[in-house]
């Protein structure tokens, strides 16, 4: 399917790996011009080189950590590197950010509350404000932020992040539908299991917290899921892509599950 974006410009955020790079190389084949940033240059520059043998598609690495004030700049300005499309800012953002520590939240002071809360809610929402008004200008844009099944089913290991994304979506329910007479998009993409680095640590802190040895809690986790495996991150990616896409323009302010039917709600 032609998803009828190429040659639109995309920022996507801690894309050297696992879910976000997933997302930057389902765009790339769209033949989305991408601007990816991560905080470590090695991954990130090699992550490049494979984006770029994906196709025509322009790409741009910035290392940077997009939680500060200078790692926003930095990524925001990238996209003035991509091929001149009539304006100098981004037609698609992907928000995405490592996920805050697991553990019990009576080892969370202040300060890891505010880290995890930078990170997941006010980072997406800062970035939304820098790219939003030029969205909506132009009557075309595209929002997808990477978030957790926590904010539906909050994982008793995960508080932090159980609550600095549920912060996120509910901010992003009324966001999307102000802007959503403008053409432009805004959901949350909310990923279940998906084998990625990120989830070894996750796997290691739910079986201590279980009471039980790794490999029999991954065999519980993994017959708990409907489709009995983890997922793959380019399935992951390839929703990203189709949230992004033409075709999508009547889909917003929805939080799509992707999780190989483990949610046992019916909505």
């Amino acid at each position: 399917m032609d998803l009828g974006i190429s040659g639109k410009r995309a920022l996507v955020c801690a894309a050297s790996k696992g879910l976000g790079y997933a997302c930057a190389a389902a765009l790339a084949q769209a033949g989305v011009h991408v601007v990816i940033v991560a905080r470590s240059e090695g991954p990130l520059q090699q992550a490049a080189q494979q984006l770029k043998a994906l196709g025509p598609s322009e790409v741009v690495a910035i290392a940077a950590d997009i939680t500060t004030p200078a790692g926003r700049t930095a990524a925001l300005a990238a996209a003035t590197r991509l091929p001149n499309s009539g304006h100098g800012d981004y037609d698609i953002l992907v928000t995405n950010a490592g996920g805050p520590v697991a553990g019990d939240f009576r080892d969370w002071d202040d300060a890891v509350w505010y880290e995890a809360l930078g990170a997941n809610m006010l980072t997406p929402i800062a970035l939304m404000r820098e790219t939003i008004d030029g969205m909506q200008a132009r009557k075309w844009g595209r929002i997808v932020n990477i978030t957790s099944t926590t904010v539906k089913s909050p994982s008793p290991y995960l508080g932090l992040s159980n609550g600095a994304r549920s912060g996120l979506t509910g901010f992003v329910a009324g966001l999307a539908r102000q802007i959503a007479s403008s053409g432009v998009t805004l959901n949350n993409l909310l990923p279940g299991t998906f084998d990625t680095d990120r989830l070894q640590s996750n796997l290691v802190a739910g079986a201590r917290q279980a009471g039980l040895e790794l490999q029999p809690y991954i065999t519980q986790r993994i017959e708990a899921i409907p489709t009995q495996r983890f997922g793959r991150a380019e399935e992951f990616g390839a929703a990203c892509a189709f949230l992004c896409s033409q075709q999508a323009a009547y889909i917003t302010a929805q939080n799509l599950l992707i999780d190989g039917g483990a949610f046992p709600g019916t909505l």
